[in-house]
């Protein structure tokens, strides 16, 4: 009996492959970039199993397209607001994530960014490498690229998950007064745990000095930081967002930074990835700009792989995904190839 094929959209990190041509005919997509969305429709024709990324855009059309083969979508990364969850689990096809292993990471890296937009970490290296310092001819000057210290401060956490709770445990360091927003509240215990607050979007937004977005993209979360909640941010406050680009408006957003309602930004994440040199945020100097690294570490990368790997290997045994993220889908067809 033939193996069942498998189609990567990418190249990944580690042996993953490796290990799932033990169970697969594996392919992988060779270029940098995506394949073109046709492609990835005959593509996806051609094969049982698809490993896919966020980029990916596997929708209704895509999935009845590769039926009945398709089985199986196991998407490297946490989120998976790209694919239809809703039409893959009618059609019966399986679809996994990598969660949990992505928190250190990303929570890191947001701490880089509010150290980076608050103590003007980029507008210093600039300043050095353009030669400006050495043409003012001065080594040190007590008004020289003023930042804020964030010892002491409030931090305003929108999204208490994992990474969220991570974020929050780093901010003990600083001493700081820890807020938070969130759907759901924490138990009593974890908020003492993390010695933080919970309080409604709108005093969040009042009251923190950096605040830090870690919510999954959904409609009610689409645009939830627009123009009226910017403006409700103190002038001295600081906005972070390692989590969808979507959440934020921005071009309300934009507008605040050149407007000076808050005083910076640092964004890993965008509407339109990737964005282009011309974008407006691009041309202001009160923000930090990095290409979606939240996870960019090769401990975790690997991690993620290796969990891709994980799901894939349990269906083709015939036995349910460790990370499956469409549970209804087990009502609709046992896992396997059978």
């Amino acid at each position: 009996m033939p193996k069942p094929k498998v189609f990567a959209t990418r190249k990944l990190p580690g042996n993953v492959f490796e290990r799932l041509s033990e169970y697969y005919e594996v392919e992988v997509w060779p270029e940098y970039t995506a394949p073109p969305y046709e492609v990835l429709i005959e593509k996806a024709k051609q094969s049982d199993a698809l490993i896919t990324l966020l980029t990916d855009k596997i929708d209704c059309n895509l999935l009845e397209s590769a039926q009945p083969r398709l089985r199986i979508v196991s998407q490297y990364a946490v989120g998976y607001d790209n694919i239809d969850i809703e039409c893959a689990t009618r059609l019966g096809v399986y679809v996994t994530n990598t969660p949990g292993v992505l928190t250190d990471a990303t929570a890191d890296l947001t701490w880089a960014l509010i150290m980076a937009i608050t103590r003007r970490i980029v507008e210093a290296d600039k300043f050095v490498r353009s030669g400006e310092w050495y043409r003012s001819g001065t080594g040190w000057h007590p008004m020289m690229l003023l930042g804020f210290e964030i010892t002491g401060k409030t931090l305003g956490i929108i999204g208490m998950g994992r990474i969220g709770r991570a974020v929050a445990q780093r901010a003990k360091g600083f001493r700081m007064r820890i807020i938070y927003y969130d759907k759901y509240r924490l138990p009593e215990e974890m908020e003492k745990e993390l010695g933080a607050e919970y309080v409604d979007l709108e005093t969040l937004l009042r009251e923190a000095d950096v605040i830090s977005i870690h919510t999954p993209l959904t409609p009610e979360t689409y645009h939830m930081i627009g123009e009226e909640q910017l403006k409700k941010m103190k002038k001295t406050a600081y906005l972070v967002n390692t989590s969808r680009g979507k959440v934020i408006d921005t071009e309300a957003l934009v507008k605040a930074l050149k407007e000076k309602w808050i005083a910076g930004a640092a964004l890993d994440v965008f509407e339109e990835e990737p964005i282009s040199p011309d974008h407006p945020l691009t041309k202001l100097d009160n923000v930090v700009l990095t290409p979606h690294i939240g996870s960019a570490t090769w401990e975790t990368r690997t991690r993620m792989a290796d969990i891709v790997a994980e799901n894939l290997i349990a269906f083709a045994k015939g036995e349910v995904p460790p990370t499956l993220v469409n549970k209804d889908v087990l009502k609709v067809r046992s896992p396997g190839f059978k």
